[in-house]
């Protein structure tokens, strides 16, 4: 085996780094504080300090053609989208058909990582780990944090003038599991998310009444889109991107609020984001709508103080009687093992090249894996990250200057900044990271040759969904299933859904979605045209 390596976390990020180091002829060690894998997809009944938590009910917003491991598809009797439990079962298929598991060591917390004091000429670590109340330290070449960004809930109670004085129950959506204990109770879920809108929808079924306060207002998409289809195999696709990058402004703006409202007038729900132009990650709910509709869950704004029994809203409206306010806020970024100088170089922010190498170290054997957002799944970028990161542990790949790193984080900045706005900085255009990251490895598929060598697999490839596949076509970790896994996934992803055979399989066009899309601005040329 080649160099040491410390992972910290056996989640999805984990387990592709282990199965990347091994690739790479490394020789990993998985830290793990609890006593299995799947990190945020394993459900617990009660939240664990330190550890991500999810609520019992929760399904990918991802369709399971584009949040697989790049070799390793789902069964093809799996939903679209999957149950938490479903995710898990396919984590553990994972790490056994790999031979991971072995790499792991369980109910082992990592309390520090700390340079060498020969770090500037080793790049070493110290690594302290703890298990049964022994402590040990190991010295490794590289370090891998996989421990995840939903882990440390942000819990802004400052922000919140009276909620000192509030007497009904105050909680992280974190601590939320079920709805059954909320039969008949007044709930205010303060914050617009994800979690937000699938716990006060799952609520509005049992509560006397949910309102959700929102800063800020959200786009709201369903995972079934158009014709049906899973909404990312639609809508992530790249030349939806490069449509996207090389449009006018003005003309991409259009279309991107006019495919959000396609749905509903946000407006009309009182869900229209005050800057509906940028692309901050949106919501997934197909039920929210329809329970505003019925009149079970009411969009409110900011809260602008808090009673003993009530909450008083920017507009002057009050919710009176309230029995529980559940803060879905959001996390704090935070990796306490290590010091804080080591990733938080500027500003107090996070700053790492391409989100994974923390610029300024002397030594580049620290990556962190997962810790990007983006209109894409997790499992494959983190899968491609630590690919990446292992050769360049390796040697086989080096980084550009510290100089050159600072330069591109200041010039993606900047576009982020234009995309998804300040809150959002790590956000990130998920097929342009993708292919970034695939370029350093040799992986990224050349169009033009595909369309000249196989235009079958080109056409698919380039106006069909982005999918895992197609980062495991060439280069270091090619997959031979690779090329069958792309032409067939439209297959895999209709099968679930017939267990009543009506007829064939009905595939989309590639090109009929952006036609529609265009139908209007063309329809006016046209007249415009006529009437010159």
């Amino acid at each position: 085996m080649g160099k040491k390596v410390a992972i910290i976390g056996a989640g999805v990020s984990g387990l592709a780094s282990i199965r990347s180091c091994l690739e790479e002829g490394l020789e990993p060690t998985c830290f793990e504080k609890s006593n299995d894998i799947g990190g945020l997809w394993k459900f617990s009944d009660h939240a664990e300090e330190g550890r991500a938590s999810i609520y019992k009910s929760v399904f990918t917003n991802s369709s399971k053609e584009m949040m697989c491991f790049p070799d390793f598809p789902y069964p093809d009797d799996f939903p679209n989208f999957m149950h938490n439990s479903k995710i898990q079962e396919y984590i553990i298929a994972f790490a056994k058909e790999k031979n991971l598991l072995k790499y792991i060591q369980f109910k082992t917390f990592v309390s520090n990582v700390n340079k060498r004091p020969d770090f500037a000429m080793t790049g070493q670590w110290d690594v302290i780990t703890e298990r049964d109340g022994q402590k040990e330290s190991t010295v490794f070449d590289a370090v891998m944090v996989c421990s995840g960004h939903h882990v440390y809930p942000n819990l802004p109670k400052e922000s919140f003038p009276g909620l000192e004085h509030f007497k009904g129950k105050c909680f992280h959506s974190r601590d939320y599991k079920e709805p059954g204990v909320f039969k008949g109770k007044r709930v205010l879920v303060v914050g617009l998310g994800n979690s937000g809108c699938d716990i006060a929808t799952e609520l509005s079924h049992t509560a006397e009444q949910v309102i959700i306060s929102s800063r800020s207002g959200s786009w709201v998409m369903s995972r079934v889109w158009d014709n049906g289809y899973p909404w990312d195999m639609v809508l992530v696709t790249r030349f939806g991107t490069f449509l996207k990058n090389n449009l006018p402004t003005a003309i991409s703006d259009w279309l991107y609020m006019k495919e959000m409202n396609a749905r509903f007038k946000h407006e009309n729900y009182g869900l229209m984001p005050l800057n509906g132009a940028l692309r901050k990650e949106p919501v997934f709910n197909d039920d929210l709508p329809a329970r505003i509709l019925c009149g079970t869950v009411s969009i409110k704004p900011n809260v602008k103080e808090f009673t003993e029994t009530s909450a008083i809203f920017e507009d002057g409206t009050i919710f009176e009687g309230i029995d529980c306010v559940i803060f879905a806020t959001g996390y704090s970024y935070s990796y306490p093992f290590l010091d804080e100088s080591i990733i938080k170089s500027r500003n107090n922010e996070i700053i790492l090249f391409k989100g994974v190498f923390p610029p300024l170290l002397e030594k580049s054997t620290l990556a962190v894996i997962g810790f990007v957002q983006s209109l894409g799944a997790a499992i494959p970028t983190a899968d491609l990250q630590s690919r990446w990161a292992a050769q360049v542990v390796k040697g086989t790949c080096t980084l550009p200057s510290r100089e050159d790193m600072m330069n591109d984080i200041n010039e993606k900045m900047n576009k982020k900044l234009k995309w998804f706005g300040k809150s959002d900085t790590i956000c990130t255009d998920y097929i342009e990271y993708m292919d970034e990251l695939a370029s350093f490895i040799g992986a990224k598929p050349s169009i033009p040759w595909l369309f000249l060598t196989d235009p079958k697999l080109a056409t698919e490839v380039y106006f069909g969904p982005c999918s895992p596949y197609q980062f495991r076509l060439v280069g270091p970790g090619k997959w031979p299933g690779a090329r069958n896994a792309i032409l067939t996934q439209w297959e895999r992803s209709l099968k679930p859904m017939q267990t009543r055979v009506v007829r064939s399989l009905q595939k989309p066009c590639f090109f009929f979605h952006w036609l529609k899309l265009f139908a209007i601005p063309i329809l006016l040329i046209a007249v415009f045209l006529g009437l010159t």
